[in-house]
């Protein structure tokens, strides 16, 4: 497992078994015919884990090493699948080629697709220059819904990819399953950590603890010693003791395998601040453990306080209902949007830390070159493993809902997602700090109430166009960018003046709001797929110092199927915001009133500025 995006296989649900397919002409133009096999073989796991957690059947048994033992099932287990492959052995850091992207692309929606599940991305990209956002455009026009990763660049603000309002954004979390393994010190201390470690360490004792900085070798900066860089560390100060690295940089199991090859015993791996409460379960190839910051700060405190300090690193365990859960992950990308920022991105969080799924016997289960243990089942972590979790779901919905179009898929899963963990607190990020909409959008899935979400804000090709106008693409740019393997389009003409924020997105993101007071107003138009009739009633939790006026705030459905528009007007109050500062709320409609139990949440999310820069993007 890596901290930063892997590299991935884009899968889908469809309607009859297709198989596998390969896509490497844009590769081997660039890379040459003899670079890679020409195979649909997975080699790295990634796409087998993601395919079974979308789809996999219901499997007895399933474990790594004997933890998380149980019955293993994908999101959707009753579908059947199909594999694209796109993505090959890196090149000077290329890896996944526009080219084939697209081309999978037009082979799944030929092949009669309903769901993409596609966990690969790059850095945020205007739409024209983004091949997962051209080739998700042409699924989604027919009626194909796309479900993308939001990256693995978090914690910091604007990192999410996979921005195009078409598709379905995942950012990911944590659920209420861990593996815990307890550094017991010297003192009798206990420090809870996670570890998928196989190896135990011998004869119950305590062993010496230092710090991987004290055991630096003489060739190695003191910052190598620090994240454990293979050969940083030195083996007559290692051998036979526990050794604390940090995390950062190279990868976790790497750190742990650095300490093995200079002899030491076990390994601690503390987070740095950014990574905060993280705790992810690796197969490590050394008894280990990895520890929160904070935990990792008091037990460098203890080294230099203590003449000799010890420890022992309990066997792992598998322990269920956790808590707090969900939180979100540290490496989960965050918001706002630097493409389009009137769209809130990601769109939702699911399960992506420590995910359990089939894996290949190309690789072994931490991935890297070293590691020859092969494994039927793995645990990864990241937005790839997040992806098909809400793919999973939306193919059940499409068999629930066979005639909603992506849209009404999408809006079902984020109208309906929770934002409080399990202790009924408002969902944290890994520092334990409440978390907002730029980490989850509208919250974490909930299956179950999206079957039945009563309203649903619904779009269309006609929607999308009128977006990419009011962005400012003109009508022979649009027309190619509707252009498909049938032949170029007739240019586009774009409707009257439009703005982005009009989209009838299930969130509100208005990044440039006047301190004067000026109002500013959005439309939505919702559709009542409930019973009828039906009366709903708005009620807003107003982000601080903005005023939220909803009109009408009372729709009544007379028929199923019935769609009805409302507008939402924003006012800053004078003295009462923070300039330049993001704003949260949320906009709920509720049946309540009317002996109804759907409410429709949608985050509403608000920045006051003074000015506005190209394409409405906030200079503050």
């Amino acid at each position: 497992m890596r901290d930063q995006m892997t590299r991935a296989h884009p899968h889908l649900t469809g309607r009859k078994l297709i198989g596998a397919r390969y896509f490497n002409k844009g590769y081997l133009s660039t890379v040459g015919q003899a670079a890679n096999p020409a195979s649909t073989r997975d080699t790295d796991g990634h796409g087998t884990h993601t395919l079974s957690t979308a789809a996999g059947r219901f499997v007895p048994g399933a474990n790594l090493f004997g933890y998380g033992n149980g019955t293993a099932k994908g999101g959707a287990p009753g579908a059947h699948v199909a594999a694209y492959k796109v993505c090959w052995r890196p090149v000077n850091g290329s890896e996944c080629f526009d080219a084939d992207i697209i081309a999978a692309f037009d082979a799944a929606i030929h092949d009669g697709v309903d769901v993409l599940s596609v966990s690969l991305g790059g850095a945020p990209a205007g739409y024209l220059r983004d091949g997962v956002a051209i080739g998700s455009f042409h699924a989604v026009r027919r009626g194909v819904t796309v479900v993308c990763s939001a990256g693995n660049s978090g914690p910091g603000a604007g990192t999410v990819s996979n921005t195009a309002p078409w598709l379905v954004t995942v950012g990911a979390s944590t659920m209420d399953r861990e593996f815990p393994a307890y550094l017991v010190l010297g003192n009798n201390k206990k420090i809870k950590g996670q570890s998928l470690s196989p190896v135990r360490l011998a004869g119950g004792k305590n062993y010496p603890l230092i710090s991987s900085e004290q055991a630096r070798a003489a060739n190695a900066t003191a910052s190598q010693a620090r994240l454990c860089m293979e050969g940083s560390l030195e083996r007559g100060k290692v051998e036979g003791r526990i050794v604390v690295c940090m995390r950062g940089k190279n990868a976790r199991v790497e750190k742990g395998e650095a300490v093995r090859r200079a002899g030491g015993a076990g390994l601690v791996l503390a987070n740095d601040e950014a990574t905060g409460n993280e705790m992810i379960a690796d197969a490590h190839v050394l008894p280990a453990t990895h520890v929160t910051y904070s935990d990792g700060v008091a037990l460098l405190a203890y080294l230099n306080s203590t003449r000799s300090p010890s420890g022992f690193i309990t066997v792992p365990d598998t322990a269920l209902d956790t808590k707090p859960a969900p939180f979100m992950a540290a490496f989960s990308s965050q918001g706002p949007n630097t493409v389009t920022t009137q769209i809130l991105k990601p769109d939702i969080t699911a399960p992506g830390v420590s995910i359990l799924a089939a894996f290949t016997g190309q690789a072994g289960p931490t991935g890297l070159a070293f590691d020859s243990r092969r494994v039927l089942f793995n645990a990864e972590s990241g937005t790839s493993m997040s992806c098909p979790h809400v793919a999973g779901v939306a193919g059940l919905l499409k068999a629930l809902h066979p005639d909603w179009s992506p849209a009404a898929i999408k809006s079902a899963i984020m109208t309906t997602a929770r934002v409080k963990d399990n202790m009924r607190r408002p969902m944290s990020n890994s520092s334990f700090l409440r978390a907002t909409p730029f980490s989850y959008g509208a919250g974490h899935v909930q299956p179950g109430r999206a079957a039945d979400p009563g309203l649903v804000y619904d779009m269309n090709d006609t929607d999308y166009l009128g977006f990419l106008c009011a962005l400012g693409y003109n009508s022979s740019v649009i027309a190619t960018f509707m252009a498909s393997g049938s032949g170029a389009q007739p240019p586009y003409a774009c409707p009257p003046a439009r703005r982005p924020e009009d989209l009838n997105y299930p969130s509100f993101a208005l990044p440039h709001l006047s301190p004067s007071g000026a109002a500013r107003t959005v439309t939505r138009r919702v559709r009542n797929v409930g019973a009828a009739p039906a009366a709903y009633v708005a009620s807003v939790a107003e982000p601080r110092g903005v005023s939220v006026a909803v009109r009408p705030s009372r729709l009544e459905f007379t028929a199923a199927g019935e769609e009805l528009e409302f507008a939402v007007t924003f006012r800053a109050k004078k003295g009462s915001f923070l300039a330049g500062e993001y704003e949260f709320g949320r906009l709920v409609w509720s049946d309540a009133a009317a002996g109804g139990r759907h409410r429709v949440r949608s985050p509403l999310v608000v920045r006051v500025v003074d000015k506005k820069g190209k394409n409405g993007l906030p200079i503050s």
